[in-house]
């Protein structure tokens, strides 16, 4: 059995890539370049690079997983389709996980619940709360920051609550003492390495649905594709 998943995060800057070991949960390989834009372009390269430098080839993949959201809307598109593409190509499964969960998820065992935020730019962002074992006590939701003290009394339990994510401090501003904020800014985004190990852990495989909490920032300009042979990608 392939024993080797392949996890893709194109949700944000970055264009990220990771392939680990799903039976010793080894973390072969990772690459991460904050591009800004261009993943259509960068992504399959960045692919064969990683298992490459994984001393591995396409047969050795055994499972997809790629984060769906909430993110940038071309991202996320760029993203799923080629975790689509090559979950058909290989003929192996595929699994989605949410950015947000990606980002609690380091916190789970802190005895706090978590709340992660996503700066999702045009005063929103992006956020979800986990109780203290990771389980997630709502969906993820798009909320203007003048919000969140009213959503969050509605679901947490009196205390502290953990806040990690981009919009950390939006969020603190609005909430106050009650938060407290996760790390020095590295947590961020994602760690990619944390998102391969819940795409691994995951029972099942399920269709991939990207997760848009609003529509698209900008005027779609093309038909969508990716092509596995050239490595290149267009966008609707």
């Amino acid at each position: 059995m392939s024993r080797l998943l392949l996890c893709i995060d194109t949700a944000g800057s970055r264009c990220a890539v990771a392939v680990l070991d799903m039976a010793t949960k080894e973390l072969l390989s990772r690459a991460e370049p904050d591009i800004g834009r261009g993943h259509a372009e960068r992504l399959m390269g960045l692919i064969a690079e990683s298992l490459a430098a994984a001393d591995a080839r396409y047969e050795d993949v055994g499972r997809i997983g790629v984060v769906v959201g909430p993110g940038s809307f071309t991202g996320l598109r760029v993203g799923v389709a080629a975790a689509k593409g090559l979950s058909l190509a290989l003929g192996v499964g595929a699994v989605g996980v949410s950015s947000l969960e990606a980002l609690a998820e380091p916190h789970v065992g802190t005895g706090l619940s978590v709340l992660s935020v996503i700066d999702a730019k045009r005063g929103e962002l992006y956020a979800s709360l986990f109780g203290p074992s990771g389980i997630p006590w709502v969906p993820p939701r798009a909320i203007v920051p003048a919000d969140l003290p009213t959503w969050l009394d509605g679901f947490a339990t009196a205390g502290k609550v953990l806040c990690v994510g981009s919009g950390a401090a939006i969020a603190a501003d609005a909430i106050g003492e009650r938060l407290i904020l996760a790390g020095d800014g590295a947590e961020a985004v994602p760690d990619i390495a944390v998102v391969a190990r819940i795409a691994a852990r995951r029972a099942r495989t399920e269709p991939l649905t990207p997760l848009y909490l609003r529509g698209a920032d900008a005027k779609p300009q093309g038909p969508t594709g990716i092509s596995l042979m050239t490595g290149q990608a267009t966008l609707p």
